[in-house]
Formats: C-alpha cells, sequence, structure tokens
C-alpha cells in the first residue's frame, strides 16, 4: 500500500493517521457526539448548526458518483457513521469501491444489525476490509453522555465479535478515550482483534465543546474532568503499561507526549 505525502510536510493526525483518502455520503450524524470534530467544522463554516446536526442528509451525488481503483487504503466514513438510517446507501458506496479494487477501513460505532448486514454483504471482499470498530468506555453512562445516539457497549462489543467469528479482520479505536479505565475496554476486546488496538487522547476539547454544545455547563464540566484524566503523566504511565503489546497502537496525540515517531506520511496505519 502506498501512502501520501501529508501537507505541509506536518506528521499526519486523525483520519491521515488511518488512511491515504477518506469517502463520507451523508451531512450531520445522529450519534451526535459531543467531541465530534466534523460536528464542529459544520457549525464553524455555518453548513449546519448544533440542532441540525442531527438531523442526516444523504447526499444524493456520493450515491451516483463512480469510483475508480485509488492509491492507498479509503476510511469510509469519517464524519458520519453508520446506521440503521443509512446502511443502504453505505452498503451501495461501499460495494462500487470494493467491486474495482480498493482496500478499505471501515470505521464505525455499530449496532448489530449493521455489523451482520456489513458482514454479510461484504464477506466476498474480504481480503480488502479492515474492521475498526470505535469503543471508548465499557461504562454506558460515559457513552451516553459523549456519544448520546450512539449504541451501548454490549451492542459494540457483540458486532466486534460477529465480525471476528465471520473472518474479518478486526481492530478497535478507543480514540477518544473517555474515561480512566481503557484497560477494560482492551481486555474485552482482545480475544476479537486481529488488527489492533489504538489509544488517543480526546482532542481539543475545550474548543470543540463551544460549538457542538452551546451554553451546556455540564459537558464543559466533563471536558475539564477528562482532559485531567488524560494529563502527560496519566499518559506516560498508561505508555509504560502497554509499551510491549503489540496489539497496542498509539494515536498522534499519544505520541506527542511520549515522544515517538511520528510518520512523515499518511495512511500507514502505524
Amino acid at each position: 500500500m502506498n501512502a501520501t505525502t501529508c501537507k505541509n510536510d506536518r506528521p499526519p493526525s486523525g483520519t491521515q493517521e488511518w488512511a491515504a483518502s477518506n469517502v463520507n455520503i451523508q451531512d450531520g450524524c445522529e450519534h451526535d457526539c459531543r467531541y465530534c470534530y466534523a460536528k464542529t467544522m459544520a457549525i464553524r463554516f455555518k453548513r449546519m448548526t448544533a440542532e441540525s446536526w442531527k438531523k442526516t442528509k444523504i447526499r444524493p451525488h456520493n450515491l451516483a458518483k463512480g469510483f475508480s481503483r485509488r492509491t492507498g487504503r479509503i476510511m469510509f466514513p469519517t464524519a458520519h457513521d453508520i446506521t440503521e438510517s443509512n446502511i443502504d446507501a453505505c452498503l451501495l458506496v461501499l460495494k462500487k469501491m470494493l467491486a474495482v479494487g480498493n482496500d478499505l477501513l471501515i470505521v464505525s460505532k455499530p449496532r448489530p444489525v449493521c455489523a451482520e448486514r456489513l458482514c454479510g454483504e461484504l464477506a466476498n471482499y474480504k481480503d480488502q476490509i479492515l474492521l475498526r470498530y470505535s469503543i471508548g468506555s465499557v461504562n454506558d453512562e460515559v457513552l451516553g453522555f459523549w456519544e448520546p445516539g450512539a449504541p451501548a457497549y454490549r451492542d459494540r462489543l457483540e458486532s466486534l465479535k460477529h465480525a471476528y467469528k465471520q473472518g474479518f479482520e478486526t481492530s478497535v479505536s478507543c480514540e477518544p478515550m473517555l474515561d480512566g479505565a481503557i484497560d477494560d475496554v482492551i481486555t474485552d476486546v482482545r480475544p476479537y482483534v486481529t488488527d489492533s488496538i489504538w489509544l488517543g487522547k480526546a482532542n481539543r476539547l475545550r474548543q470543540i465543546i463551544p460549538f457542538n454544545c452551546p451554553g451546556d455547563a455540564a459537558a464543559l464540566r466533563r471536558a475539564e474532568e477528562l482532559i485531567a484524566i488524560q494529563s502527560d503523566d496519566r499518559i506516560r504511565v498508561l505508555y509504560q503499561r502497554y509499551r510491549k503489546d503489540s496489539l497496542i497502537k498509539w494515536k498522534d496525540s499519544i505520541k506527542q507526549v511520549i515522544g515517538l515517531h511520528r510518520p512523515d506520511k499518511a495512511g500507514l496505519d502505524v
């Protein structure tokens, strides 16, 4: 897999750490995560509001377009999720990309019904797919606060188990880690992960929360609590605990704290 050089020679961050390019088909996301950077950008540039973000709209032109084979892995999606309301549209586009030979990183906070459809309808393309499911805590109260429209912990874990049993390459993203008990996630998911478990901090919360949750004092308070939990000293302790664990990978937010090598090309997934 070839990788692309990052703009301005800066180390890759965000989705660039995982993929050379990305595809989305929808404006807004019903999961309405409080920390969502895509939501912040949509509000900042007046494409949507904090309230309209969860009123999703599929883009017809994205469904109609054709795809050629791209250099490097494609991440789908990055600015919304795969849900029961858009699964048909997502599968349509996924199959188009796969049919011409693209390698895909499919990232989601899935409900089992969506996970089952993804695995069932994309079974013939297993060798082109890495499934990465996002799980930032085992605590449903924590998940429900930060990701109010997203599935519960057990739904995500069952979705991961299903993908693993169906023979897909599997990965978990714990970015952002949403509390101080990420070890519990790692312990639970480890038996069903074939590729990697990514750990990353909650980024830019002080900038994001005023856009995404205007006037929400509880969100501001909990953001400060999460920032404190992810202090540099605590991140260093976390790194020492898992630094020799071959399954654990570190997002750029942690690499900067620890002083780890930061790749200069996008899409290397390292």
